[in-house]
C-alpha cells in the first residue's frame, strides 16, 4: 500500500487501476502514432476493436449520426472496462479491480449522466421526467402505481444494476479461480492423505477450463457494459416515444 494514512492512500486494487489505464493509454498510443493506410499488427487490432464498438455497438443502437457524436465516450467505456477486466486472469494481479464497487459504480454514473443529458438537453427537465415516467393511454387511477416503478426502474435501477452486473460477474469468476488453484495447491502440498493427491490434476484442469472461460465473461462485461450505456442513451433521446 502506498502513502497509508493520507489522502492520497492507494492500495492494491488502485495500483492495478492505475497500471491497466496506463497500459491501455500506452497500447492505443504506440497502435496509432505512425498509423498506416493497410494497418497491420497492433494498430490493425486496435482498430479491429474501435470498428467493432463502432459498427456492433454505436451505430446498431443508436443510429450513424448519433452513434457517432457518443462513439468516444461509448468506445472509452468498453476498453476501460475490458482492461481493467484482464487483470483477473494475469499472473500475479490475479483480480480484477472490477471485482469492487468503486470503478463499476464510476463508470455507471458516467453512463447515468450521459444519457440523461441527453434527454434532458432534447426535450427540456420537465418533459424529458413526464416522458420517461408517466405511461400514455393508461387508466388514470394507474399513475399512482405505475410512475413510481417508471422512475425507480429509470432512475435508480438503471445505474444500480449496470454497477452490480459487473462487479458481481468479476467478483464471481476471481471467487471460481481461487477456488480451483487454491484446491489444486492443497491436494498436491497440503493434503495428508496421499489419494487426495490424485485430485490435484482435475482442480489444476478445472482451473485452466475456467480461465478460457473467464476471458469470454471478460469480453461479453465489457460488450454489454456499452452497450446497455447506448441502449439507454438512445432510450433517452426517444423518450416521447414511450
Amino acid at each position: 500500500m502506498l502513502f497509508e494514512g493520507t489522502p492520497f492512500e492507494l492500495d492494491r486494487l488502485m495500483l492495478i487501476r492505475i497500471l491497466m489505464t496506463a497500459v491501455l493509454a500506452g497500447v492505443m498510443f504506440l497502435a496509432f502514432r505512425t498509423p498506416r493506410i493497410v494497418p497491420r499488427g497492433l494498430q490493425n487490432a486496435a482498430e479491429m476493436g474501435l470498428v467493432f464498438v463502432k459498427e456492433q455497438i454505436c451505430e446498431e443502437v443508436l443510429g450513424k449520426e448519433t452513434g457517432r457524436r457518443f462513439f468516444p465516450l461509448i468506445a472509452t467505456i468498453f476498453f476501460t472496462v475490458l482492461f481493467l477486466n484482464f487483470t483477473g486472469v494475469i499472473p500475479f494481479l490475479n483480480i480484477s479491480s472490477n471485482a469492487r464497487i468503486g470503478m463499476p459504480l464510476v463508470l455507471a454514473v458516467l453512463a447515468y449522466i450521459a444519457f440523461n443529458y441527453v434527454g434532458i438537453k432534447k426535450y427540456g427537465f420537465v418533459k424529458y421526467m413526464r416522458s420517461s415516467i408517466v405511461v400514455p393511454n393508461v387508466p388514470a387511477a394507474m399513475h399512482v402505481l405505475l410512475i413510481p416503478i417508471e422512475f425507480i426502474s429509470t432512475f435508480l435501477l438503471r445505474p444500480f444494476t449496470l454497477t452490480v452486473r459487473l462487479m458481481a460477474n468479476m467478483l464471481a469468476g476471481h471467487i471460481m479461480l481461487v477456488l480451483f488453484f487454491s484446491a489444486t495447491q492443497f491436494f498436491l502440498f497440503d493434503a495428508d492423505a496421499a489419494w487426495m493427491k490424485g485430485f490435484s490434476p482435475f482442480s489444476l484442469l478445472g482451473g485452466f477450463a475456467f480461465t478460457l472461460f473467464e476471458l469470454l465473461v471478460i469480453f461479453l462485461q465489457a460488450y454489454v457494459f456499452a452497450l446497455l450505456t447506448a441502449v439507454y442513451i438512445g432510450l433517452a433521446e426517444h423518450a416521447d416515444s414511450h
